[in-house]
């Protein structure tokens, strides 16, 4: 059932449509004047918006006005007027008003004109169900729902993403199927011709890289295309590697701009926060490459992929993507193992991660095996190999010391008395 607000400061005019709207089985609410009706979309936005362009305290061009700079424009809206002119019939179509209603408007126009703004108001286009190019963990998994929220509102977009983390791939996520795609990646463009870009991405979306970086000028050029975006029914979405707000308060950037950027703002995990990702993500390029190029298709050994997953990928998904795509071509042999990896990232055997002494690179029973084979052979040599003098110090009968040492492997050099 479709929501309408009716905004109108002549008390009799209201109820009237009220009425005949509730009696159609429209839900509708009212408002008395644009400062009420302005409290109105900041509550909820209708489906519909009846307006009329002379009130008291704030006209309905003004307030339609406010709407599309503020990008809350995103329904229709039918301007109504007791005493309209052709002039403001045409301001008001200009600005993006739906249709115009002169008062008393008749009973059946006003229910035509409802159902036809109704019916083509833009639907809006599902999202796709993953952002698969990203992966499938926890913490892609919260930023698509942070997205999700994000596409409802008709503002501009803010992605905070550090180099390669995807931020771009986010862009396309939030884009509509089918409509035109423009990356600002000139950003002189920016300051010499902001308009043409936004007609360039003119019902789709724009998506403008590191804005973070921007001169003043462009700067200037970006504000310019967020106040008039909505003449263009453009969604822009831009993206910092940059902290905005710390660089605002310095001074070095335009805080009105951030201000404007930052009230829709989503920070895309960079890949060491999903690292379960990264076999899938490895796996995948693989497959791509294999089916580019042709070729012997390849696979990663397990070890690979822990190493893989080790790494701290500094370049996020495109060092990920670079790295991989350099193995396919480049490693011998069907399956590509750790030493190929390791060679790879420029990482020599002795370069393993360690912590506190330990090897990160390997599941926790392997890492504790490791460390109780480095333990035991340590001890064993500080007691010059006298098993009963170890297991005393390590606590353990020695029957269960030596099964110890037959698990892990250990083995004595020669033959004690004890």
């Amino acid at each position: 059932m479709s929501e309408i607000l009716v905004v109108d400061d002549e008390p009799g005019i209201r109820t009237l449509v009220q009425e005949i709207l509730e009696e159609e089985g429209y839900e509708v609410r009212l408002a008395e004047n644009g400062e009420t009706a302005r409290q109105a979309m900041l509550e909820r936005q209708p489906d519909l918006v009846l307006l009329d362009i002379w009130m008291p305290d704030l006209d309905g061009i003004s307030l339609l006005k406010e709407w599309v700079s503020t990008g809350q424009a995103g329904m229709p809206v039918v301007m109504m007027s007791g005493h309209g002119t052709v002039h403001t019939a045409v301001e008001a179509t200009r600005l993006g008003a739906f249709d115009f209603l002169e008062k008393p408007v008749p009973y059946k126009r006003l229910l035509e004109t409802v159902e036809r703004a109704l019916r083509q108001a833009p639907k809006p286009a599902e999202l796709p169900a993953n952002l698969a190019a990203l992966g499938e963990g926890e913490a892609v998994q919260l930023m698509l729902n942070k997205l999700r929220h994000a596409a409802a509102s008709e503002g501009p977009i803010l992605l905070s993403a550090e180099p390669g983390a995807g931020a771009e791939e986010c862009a396309q996520f939030l884009r509509q199927p089918k409509t035109p795609w423009v990356v600002a990646a000139d950003l002189n463009r920016l300051a010499d011709r902001p308009l043409e870009l936004l007609a360039e991405a003119k019902g789709g979306l724009l998506f403008i890289p590191e804005v973070g970086n921007l001169t003043p000028f462009q700067q200037r050029g970006l504000q310019m295309i967020l106040a008039r975006r909505s003449e263009y029914a453009a969604r822009v979405v831009c993206a910092s590697s940059v902290n905005l707000a710390e660089k605002a308060a310095q001074g070095g950037y335009s805080r009105d701009l951030y201000n404007a950027l930052a009230r829709v703002a989503v920070r895309v995990p960079p890949l060491r926060e999903h690292a379960e990702d990264i076999p899938i993500l490895a796996n995948r390029v693989l497959a791509q490459v294999a089916e580019q190029h042709g070729g012997t298709p390849r696979r990663f050994s397990a070890e690979a992929l822990r190493v893989l997953g080790a790494h701290a990928w500094p370049g996020n998904l495109d060092e990920l993507r670079n790295v991989v795509s350099s193995l396919a071509v480049a490693a011998d042999g069907e399956v590509i193992e750790a030493a190929d990896v390791n060679a790879m990232l420029g990482v020599s055997e002795h370069d393993t991660p360690v912590a506190m002494g330990l090897r990160i690179d390997m599941p926790l029973k392997d890492a504790r095996d490791e460390f109780e084979r480095t333990y035991l052979v340590a001890l064993l040599e500080a007691c010059g190999w006298a098993v009963s003098k170890a297991a005393t110090r390590a606590g353990m009968e020695r029957t269960a010391f030596y099964r110890k040492l037959k698990s892990l492997g250990i083995e004595l050099p020669h033959r004690t008395n004890d």
